[in-house]
């Protein structure tokens, strides 16, 4: 949950929540926030367990996950040792991949050239 934060910021935000909720009300604030958490994860549980209940027996073990956008795209960048298709590019996923532009391989150390239609 904590992924991208570090000692010193957890205990930034220890000092800033003891100044604002003072040392009085701070562990009643962090029961009701633990509280809150697990009541969230359990919503979020039942929620998924209903939705595969409504999809029924044949999609029951769909795993909700694995439709992630991002999740998507990363089990689609993963495939990267497909077969060819019939134009010589690789597969991703389902589909294949865009061929490759031309133009010479870049040197060590070249910045690659800035790309106007992408943006």
């Amino acid at each position: 949950m904590f992924n991208n934060l570090g000692w010193g910021e957890i205990s930034a935000l220890f000092v800033i929540a003891l100044i604002v909720f003072g040392p009085e009300r701070l562990p009643k604030v962090a029961a009701d926030a633990g509280r809150m958490i697990r009541q969230l994860k359990k919503m979020a549980t039942g929620l998924t367990d209903d939705i595969k209940a409504e999809l029924g027996p044949e999609i029951g073990d769909l795993d909700l996950a694995s439709l992630h956008p991002k999740r998507f795209v990363q089990n689609a960048l993963a495939a990267d040792d497909d077969e060819p298709t019939a134009n010589g590019a690789p597969l991703l996923g389902n589909q294949p991949a865009a061929a490759p532009r031309g133009g010479p391989p870049l040197r060590a150390g070249e910045p690659a050239p800035y790309d106007f239609d992408a943006t």
